[in-house]
């Protein structure tokens, strides 16, 4: 069984970093002509892995839009993601669930085991009940070959105060959950399977992120709509930008299903070659 690093790093080496969000807004979905339903949210998401498959590695389901129809939501949720594992796609299920306890156990069950109804190759974490509130989780991932990315330091303003303030060591708190997520992973390649997610339009320096000896997989949402561009990527995370992954939804949606598959090709281009490619 293969690391879910070393399949990270195998799909951005053969199909680049960029990331398709599958996200549909109910904007969206009416600009789609599709109904602001389960049934809308199943065709637009399984549009967009037919879109991508040929193009990308890697999706990102943005969980709330499935569920918040519900058990046809959620069953719509789980056809799209097999339907992108079957296309060959890594799928990062975007939930950024964070609990204690068996709570928090009965949630990787749900997502990372291999055939568990929801399953993902990766899912998005919130550490702020404590990292080591994750332990059996990032144990899970580790596992059963599957990823996990820990929320460290984001792109949203309101995050600014909490990730910036220092711990007890002296370290940002941003900076301290990254450590304790790189300390957890016992996987081995190249590319650790247990990753954080930073905006592209965060300041590494202001959160104390900086390289930790091998590459860690950086999910990046900010490019495309939120203003951050590929050009931007090697400036913005320096001795980091070997494991960004740049998650982009609004800027690739918006094309709308006619142009989808042409939006993603060329956004996926801009991203290719050079020295991180």
């Amino acid at each position: 069984m293969s690391s879910f690093g070393s399949r990270l790093q195998r799909a951005v080496a053969t199909r680049g970093r960029l990331c398709v969000g599958i996200d549909p807004h109910e904007t969206l979905l009416r600009e789609w002509g599709l109904g602001v339903d389960a049934q809308g949210v199943r065709e637009f998401g399984l549009r967009t892995v037919d879109a991508a498959a040929s193009t990308v590695g890697i999706v990102k389901p943005q969980v709330s839009f499935f569920e918040r129809f519900g058990a046809a939501g959620f069953a719509a949720l789980e056809e799209v993601m097999a339907a992108a594992r079957a296309a060959g796609l890594l799928v990062i299920a975007d939930a950024k669930r964070g609990d204690i306890g068996t709570t928090m156990d009965a949630y990787a069950a749900a997502w990372l085991p291999p055939g568990a109804p929801l399953e993902a190759d990766a899912l998005t974490l919130s550490p702020y009940l404590g990292v080591g509130a994750l332990a059996s989780t990032l144990a899970s991932a580790l596992t059963h070959g599957k990823g996990a990315f820990v929320l460290a330091a984001t792109s949203n303003p309101e995050a600014a105060q909490l990730q910036t303030a220092h711990v007890d060591t002296g370290a940002p708190v941003a900076a301290a959950v990254a450590a304790e997520v790189v300390a957890a992973d016992s996987s081995t390649g190249d590319w650790a399977s247990l990753g954080l997610v930073v905006g592209a339009t965060v300041d590494l320096a202001d959160r104390g992120l900086r390289p930790f000896g091998r590459t860690v997989p950086i999910l990046a949402p900010g490019f495309g709509a939120q203003g951050a561009e590929p050009a931007d990527l090697t400036r913005v995370f320096g001795g980091l930008a070997d494991g960004v992954i740049a998650s982009e939804s609004r800027s690739i949606l918006s094309a709308g299903p006619d142009r989808l598959a042409a939006r993603i090709a060329e956004r996926a281009a801009l991203y290719r070659g050079g020295s991180h490619g």
